[in-house]
């Protein structure tokens, strides 16, 4: 199984991630770690990626999700993965991919990212991200949780949840 922990940047999906993926002892990755530098300055630049700009990049992430499974590994990745098409592209990686939407109001999350001094993008590009966001359809394995919520309990509510795929009852 692969756990995706995708939204908008500041959302958390990161913090919340990687602390999953140590209590798990499971592989982890951080998607902005694998895009290339023009897709960095270009956001740092506060230009919105477009989806041409994505593409390889999700697919080089389906790919590290793909080589994890061929070794029968389970994976936690952080991935914003904004829009469906972005999320079945990321499915083709392997079954059982399953996204934990880190999900809150605006204002909390343009707080967050206004705070951070640690990252390449910046506030102003929170408002196309929301735009472009297409939240978790029905057919869609995963969850959302509410960003609001503190990190301590947000990973509790996710280890929860990635525990009952990995070892449904």
């Amino acid at each position: 199984m692969h756990f995706v922990f995708m939204g908008v940047s500041g959302s958390g999906k990161t913090t919340v991630a990687e602390r999953v993926a140590r209590e798990l002892g499971l592989p982890f990755a951080e998607a902005d770690a694998f895009h290339p530098r023009a897709n960095i300055d270009k956001m740092a630049a506060g230009t919105p990626l477009t989806d041409e700009d994505r593409w390889p990049w999700l697919r080089e992430l389906a790919g590290w999700i793909a080589a994890h499974d061929a070794l029968g590994e389970s994976t936690v990745m952080a991935c914003s993965a904004l829009k469906r098409s972005y999320r079945d592209l990321l499915r083709e990686g392997a079954p059982g991919v399953h996204f934990l939407h880190m999900s809150g109001p605006e204002e909390v999350i343009w707080e967050r990212i206004a705070a951070r001094t640690d990252h390449f993008m910046p506030p102003a590009l929170l408002r196309s991200q929301l735009e472009t966001l297409e939240s978790l359809e029905p057919d869609e394995a995963g969850r959302e949780f509410d960003v609001r919520s503190d990190p301590d309990v947000l990973v509790r509510e996710a280890l929860a949840y990635v525990e009952t795929v990995l070892q449904p009852s």
